[in-house]
């Protein structure tokens, strides 16, 4: 029997062993994608106590507290941070099976040295221990980023953001990591949401230009990508719950944009048509800047409507979607790529149903030179889990080249989720292993150690146009 989470946690064989420590350990992470705040990261924010650093705002947690029958008033209400932690601490023993046990653990042992396992019991010596050390020197938000080994942060930033702290992060110059913006413009493309007047006229006052007509509307996202990139923005992503597609004209979709703009609701085709249209002008910028595009598909968002006007978005309410993707993500990806040349491309879906289907999408459109220049993007959101990222994998290598792809990201809001690069690089080497072990492949650590340095980060080196 194997001792918990010791240092050979999740690796099955002594292939796996000799790669991760030889080999993948010490790699520096890209993470290049991620929701931590820009401005945070600027003034090296602190942390009072661990509730403060491990519950704010982590709906993963959250989830799991609800379906403990924890009260929401220890998970987003008045009661106190020790009273939430503690309520945190009961659940933690129950979320056996889910990566929620293994992270917990992983956090404490590589950020705070606390080998303990985390119960209501342990709880008070635990909390004690971890909020001595963050109100300590060492311990604010870019130095958890620098004692991860991060050379590039990608934060999530919307076309209207001034983007200030990115700005002052570069001015000030003695920050050793790359913080760069991603642009998101989804408030742009979600035409029918009730936001959209609001954010037109956002984008006109930070564009500095009067948006009339859809060709001024694009001449504004075109200035904003244009000014993202002279900050050192190379990504772009896009939320895309609902994958559709429909041929149109620049007619039809000035009038789809100009009845938006009055403030009219349009059909469900006029919806596919401007997202179509406006998602091939988008693209076609990105290719000419060498940016990489990001698709993140099919979440079902927002489901529980007594929840959501109580709390908000990403609080925790949210699924995986099961609409249908193939159809109208290589119509897509196919108009681009005639009128524009697709720019390098990622796509990730949130059902994994739908693994096979990208990963034998992505071999029609690769190509120009660029090693796994369309990617299958890593197990996203519920999906990044063991699970998940082995079924990801597998399907990825089935199809095409694993060795390129570019791996993990952290898509959290947490200073402390790159132990979650630790997890998923165990699981690669596992997976290498095991395919050694079975004979499938050569033991030949020379050579299957450069495919999992690649795969750890410098593929993603490679791949991107950080500078580094």
């Amino acid at each position: 029997m194997k001792k918990f989470m010791d240092e050979n946690f999740l690796l099955n064989n002594e292939t796996a062993v000799r790669l991760y420590h030889n080999y993948a350990k010490e790699m520096p992470i890209i993470d290049y994608h991620c929701h931590l705040s820009p401005k945070e990261i600027y003034e090296n924010k602190t942390f009072k106590n661990i509730t403060e650093i491990w519950l704010y705002g982590d709906h993963y947690k959250w989830r799991a507290m609800r379906a403990n029958g924890i009260e929401e008033e220890y998970i987003t209400g008045s009661a106190s941070d020790y009273d939430k932690f503690l309520a945190w601490a009961r659940t933690v023993p129950m979320t056996i099976g889910n990566p929620l046990y293994n992270w917990t653990h992983l956090e404490l042992q590589r950020f705070f040295g606390i080998d303990t396992i985390l119960t209501e019991e342990s709880a008070p010596e635990i909390w004690g221990k971890v909020n001595a050390q963050l109100n300590s020197e060492g311990f604010g938000a870019r130095d958890f980023i620098k004692k991860s080994n991060v050379r590039v942060v990608c934060t999530t930033d919307d076309p209207a953001d001034s983007l200030e702290y990115h700005l002052k992060l570069q001015e000030e110059g003695d920050f050793d990591v790359k913080v760069l913006p991603s642009f998101r413009p989804d408030k742009g493309l979600e035409i029918n949401r009730d936001t959209f007047g609001a954010w037109v006229q956002q984008l006109q006052e930070i564009s500095g230009q009067e948006i009339d007509t859809y060709d001024s509307f694009l001449k504004a996202l075109e200035s904003r990508v244009r000014f993202f990139h002279s900050v050192g923005g190379r990504v772009s992503d896009h939320a895309i719950d609902t994958m559709m597609y429909a041929e149109t004209t620049k007619e039809e979709a000035t009038e789809i944009f100009k009845e938006a703009l009055d403030g009219k609701k349009v059909s469900l085709e006029s919806e596919k048509k401007y997202k179509a249209f406006t998602l091939k002008f988008l693209g076609g910028h990105y290719s000419e800047l060498g940016w990489a595009m990001q698709f993140h598909i099919n979440a079902l968002r927002n489901n529980n409507t007594r929840a959501f006007g109580l709390l908000g978005p990403d609080t925790g309410y949210d699924s995986i979607n099961d609409d249908q993707i193939a159809k109208p993500l290589v119509r897509l990806l196919d108009s681009i790529e005639q009128e524009s040349g697709l720019p390098k491309t990622i796509i990730y879906s949130l059902n994994a149903k739908d693994n096979d289907v990208i990963a034998a999408i992505i071999g029609s459109f690769q190509g120009g030179g660029v090693p796994g220049k369309i990617q299958f993007g890593t197990a996203w959101w519920f999906n990044d889990n063991k699970t998940g990222m082995l079924d990801q994998m597998q399907s990825l290598s089935n199809m095409g080249l694993f060795t390129r792809f570019i791996g993990m990201l952290t898509d959290s809001r947490s200073f402390l989720s790159y132990t979650r690069h630790e997890y998923f690089r165990r699981l690669v080497c596992s997976l290498i292993g095991e395919w050694v072990e079975n004979g499938e492949v050569p033991d030949d650590d020379k050579f299957l150690g450069k495919i999992v340095q690649g795969i750890s980060y410098e593929n993603a080196k490679e791949y991107f146009d950080f500078g580094l």
